[in-house]
């Protein structure tokens, strides 16, 4: 068909054929440096065990989905600190928003769709657990003050059916818990099977508070960290699926989130003078959480860092990482074990 169109063409003349022919010659290096451009943009490697700077756009992984969502690979694949790695809180971009949609609205309404598959796996690993399903989940929030570990369970847990889920906020030990080893307190709050549980700080203050006020020996805070790592393995092996994630904040940001309590009557019931006091040594919070990031991100249990001053990236990332941890558990409806046609005709019948 083409050929029979050429045929028909008149001839060039000889003049035009020429300034073609110079014209696309004069446009070849701007085409060959636009496609070496290209190429180098295509093999740039991402960083591992950091968080990551927005993918372009693409297919979104199994579960992590959304409106603008531009990744490919798995959130969790993004956001979580490779072991034996220590990451740099400083050089990590709190605003950031890796792996997520474009946008607050678009982050919104992503976060929102994600609510129907969410309930529906928690009830799935709930009904498994009535026929001897063992496995359970436990969501561990960490950061600093203002970083929204509260928020996160408002927006987030409040996907699930309270009924299904164990939460428990850990404040400074008592008495009781002080005169009994560190992770006493943290063993009588874990999920039982079938539920989701979630800690608002957790065993990580005992390496955390404990080595910026020195309130342990260093040696002791150190041999901590193995003691973690022994206590989340045996929990794996148990059936739970420890989901550890550090909300980062920014050093400006929690300035303006404390101003804001203060400016607002309504909020000054959440403001400390204490918050402070802890902001007054903020580098060696820094410090001790990249050692426990460090330390304690395992094969098993790793941590994820999620960029904490925009809310919303916040509520989507966390809830994303749970969706992708629960439809790895893929928990089943047991089946019944009545004969279903008989229960009918009986039901029909009276």
């Amino acid at each position: 068909m083409a050929g029979k169109q050429n045929e028909k063409r008149k001839p060039a003349k000889p003049e035009k054929q020429k300034r073609a022919a110079e014209q696309e010659e004069a446009s070849k290096p701007e085409k060959r440096e636009k496609q070496e451009k290209q190429e180098k943009h295509k093999k740039k490697p991402a960083k591992s065990g950091k968080p990551a700077k927005p993918a372009k756009p693409g297919k979104r992984s199994k579960g992590a989905g959304g409106d603008g969502a531009a990744t490919a690979r798995p959130l969790r694949e993004l956001l979580r600190v490779t072991p034996g790695d220590r990451p740099d809180l400083s050089r990590l971009d709190s605003s950031a928003t890796p792996g997520g949609p474009r946008g607050k609205a678009a982050g919104l309404a992503a976060a929102a769709l994600l609510a129907q598959p969410l309930a529906d796996l928690q009830e799935r690993l709930y009904a498994a657990s009535t026929t001897g399903d063992r496995r359970r989940l436990l969501l561990v929030l960490q950061g600093m003050d203002t970083s929204g570990k509260g928020g996160t369970l408002k927006h987030v847990i409040g996907m699930f059916n309270p009924s299904g889920c164990r939460i428990k906020a850990f404040k400074a030990p008592t008495a009781e818990e002080l005169a009994n080893p560190f992770l006493w307190r943290i063993k009588k709050e874990l999920p039982h099977p079938g539920e989701i549980g979630i800690f608002d700080r957790s065993h990580y203050e005992d390496v955390l508070i404990a080595r910026v006020r020195e309130l342990v020996p260093r040696n002791r805070v150190r041999n901590r960290y193995a003691q973690i790592n022994r206590f989340e393995k045996a929990l794996s092996d148990d059936g739970v699926t420890v989901v550890k994630v550090f909300l980062h904040i920014g050093y400006e940001e929690q300035r303006e989130r404390l101003l804001a309590r203060l400016d607002n009557p309504a909020k000054h019931w959440k403001f400390n003078e204490g918050d402070l006091e802890e902001r007054s040594v903020w580098p060696a919070y820094q410090e001790a959480y990249e050692l426990a990031l460090e330390h304690c991100s395992t094969d098993v249990a790793p941590w994820y860092i999620v960029p904490a001053d925009r809310k919303w990236y916040r509520n989507w990332a966390v809830s994303t990482l749970l969706l992708e941890h629960l439809e790895e558990i893929d928990p089943q409806y047991p089946k019944g074990d009545f004969d279903v046609e008989e229960c009918r005709r009986r039901l029909l019948a009276g």
